[in-house]
């Protein structure tokens, strides 16, 4: 995930930033060698009682600190504008390869993986800013340890051997003791987070729905039970981690005491000056600091593990040049829909299957759409009415057989429930465009002919902005979606039951002007009012069996009747 970033396109950007933070770093880490120099010494007039001696370190101290702190400030705030600008490029390389052919789609049926959505807004975030924020600790680290053992070695060198030993035996203790679960602890507390916070989203997007059904003690149920889930992850977590605050304190409070134990014989002898003492426990308290990192971050460092096994699931899964886990054997050898350009649609040999089943919901069906063709998909709920569009736009590929279409620009998709984004009332009318070469008047137009002639007065213009879901009724987000056709005018139309909430009236009026139109229609109906409006119908009976009749000779009352046995025809018709 990182590699591309420091070896591509912003390698420069990258690199010049890491330089100015490694110079920040090395500006604050003399400047504190000097302030511990100038302590002790401060120390050392003091207790010789030397007035003179004395003030120079002050005056010393404060020109030191006048430098620091500036120096401390930016750095700082250079790391953070470092962290920012990784994570905009990260983020930007990830919502590429999530909605480059429609992997937002396929995550989000499938269970290849959890709450997509949070990986990206929060675990990129984690990820960049602690890389940066552990990369100049560790980089810092190496410098206290390079400027300050110097300092110690230079005083005692049993007081050396003592700490490399301390710190050693604290990294083991809390790589052995705490490594693994905290990771595995702080990887379900994310999961579980995650998982209630899309409890809270999926209310709130079905609020209507539940208050008509009254259903808030049921959703209580459920938020209760996946918030127990993250209490309880967490309770389990925070045990954990009050043994590490116990030795983490431990291990940090024994050097207050240790380096004056240690050179207490020679302070006491004379040998060595209080200044010096002094001195040398700065320098041990910085050097442990050092080499005792891990010890100090670990409860941060396995939170960012944690994140690190998340994100890399979800980058071998959309982002371009990382190879997803091997298929299995069984994987392998499963067949698929294969899509292949043509000037209209037609469908070979198609069978059809639901995403990681065998069920068989079409078997071997074969038709040609030639321009100006109006087909009618009929059966009964679940016999694949829906999952057969689903396939033709490109969204299923379970099965076999071959998918000719014409270019996808050409073909327009029409749900029962149309998607309407937080923008204007412009960009619902143009989407998925982002612009169009149709002026306000021919829009307004538009408007007119789906029968939405004072929508743009009512709400404040073409460029007002709304939450359109909630300002209009299902019927008017309907025929806005009708809009949106007449905008783009598609060689193909698919139709959804795109008609269900509109009277029969407005049903009829927006199905003769796509008639009208000349384009190819595939609709799901339930109406025998919009038989009229199409050529030929496609009954599926549910167990694969299939049948294309004359739209003048079907009955939507009449009871359906198994297919006869027989083998696979084509059905080719022209309007």
């Amino acid at each position: 995930m990182a590699r591309p970033y420091w070896l591509g396109d912003q390698k420069k950007r990258a690199w010049t930033l890491l330089m100015l933070l490694i110079v920040l770093m090395l500006v604050d880490t003399k400047l504190a060698v000097m302030l511990n120099n100038q302590t002790g010494e401060l120390t050392s007039a003091l207790a010789a009682r030397n007035s003179g001696r004395f003030w120079t370190p002050v005056r010393a101290c404060l020109s030191i600190l006048a430098l620091a702190v500036p120096t401390y400030a930016f750095y700082y705030y250079m790391r953070d504008v470092f962290a920012n600008q990784w994570r905009r490029w990260l983020t930007g390389r990830f919502l590429d390869g999530y909605l480059k052919g429609r992997k937002y789609y396929e995550l989000g049926s499938g269970s290849e993986i959890d709450n997509p959505d949070q990986r990206i807004s929060e675990d990129i975030n984690t990820f960049t800013g602690r890389s940066i924020n552990f990369l100049l600790i560790f980089l810092g680290s190496i410098m206290q340890l390079v400027a300050f053992s110097t300092v110690l070695w230079s005083i005692s060198h049993v007081l050396v051997g003592v700490l490399v030993a301390y710190a050693v035996m604290g990294n083991v203790v809390a790589l052995y003791f705490f490594g693994s679960p905290l990771i595995q602890l702080n990887f379900w507390q994310l999961r579980r987070e995650a998982d209630f916070r899309f409890s809270l989203m999926r209310l709130r997007e079905n609020a209507e729905s539940i208050a008509f059904y009254r259903g808030e003690a049921q959703e209580r149920t459920h938020i209760d039970r996946t918030f127990d889930k993250v209490i309880r992850n967490f309770a389990t977590l925070i045990k954990k981690q009050r043994a590490l605050n116990f030795f983490q304190r431990t291990f940090s409070q024994l050097t207050v005491v240790l380096p004056y134990v240690i050179l207490a014989g020679g302070v006491l002898s004379g040998e060595l000056e209080v200044g010096r003492a002094t001195q040398a426990a700065g320098a041990f308290s910085a050097v442990l600091g050092a080499v005792g990192v891990i010890v100090d971050n670990f409860e941060s460092l396995s939170r960012f593990v944690a994140g690190i096994g998340r994100l890399q699931a979800l980058s071998n899964l959309v982002l371009p040049g990382v190879a997803p886990a091997p298929a299995t054997a069984a994987g392998a050898e499963r067949p698929c829909i294969r899509m292949t350009p043509c000037t209209h649609l037609a469908l070979e040999s198609l069978t059809l299957c639901p995403p990681q089943s065998d069920r068989v919901l079409i078997k071997e069906l074969s038709l040609v759409l030639k321009p100006g063709d109006a087909l009618l998909i009929t059966g009964d709920s679940g016999c694949g009415k829906s999952s057969l569009l689903r396939a033709i736009a490109g969204l299923w590929h379970e099965g076999s057989g071959v998918i000719h279409h014409p270019p996808i620009e050409d073909v327009f998709f029409l749900p029962q429930q149309p998607y309407l984004q937080a923008s204007t009332l412009r960009s619902q009318l143009i989407y998925p465009s982002v612009r169009c070469d149709l002026n306000d008047g021919q829009l307004l137009e538009i408007l007119e002919q789906v029968h939405l002639p004072r929508l743009a007065e009512r709400v404040g213009g073409l460029d007002a902005v709304q939450d359109w879901e909630k300002l209009l009724s299902v019927g008017e987000q309907q025929r806005l979606a009708f809009g949106r056709v007449l905008v783009h005018k598609p060689d193909i139309v698919i139709l959804d039951e795109a008609t269900s909430a509109l009277d029969s009236g407005n049903e009829a009026s927006l199905y003769a002007r796509l008639r009208d139109s000349g384009a190819t229609l595939v609709s799901i109906a339930h109406r025998a009012g919009v038989l009229r409006h199409h050529t030929h119908v496609l009954h599926l009976h549910g167990d694969g069996g299939w049948e294309v009749i004359e739209a003048s000779g079907y009955e939507f009352d009449k009871p359906a009747t198994p297919a006869p046995a027989r083998q696979p025809v084509a059905a080719s018709f022209v309007g």
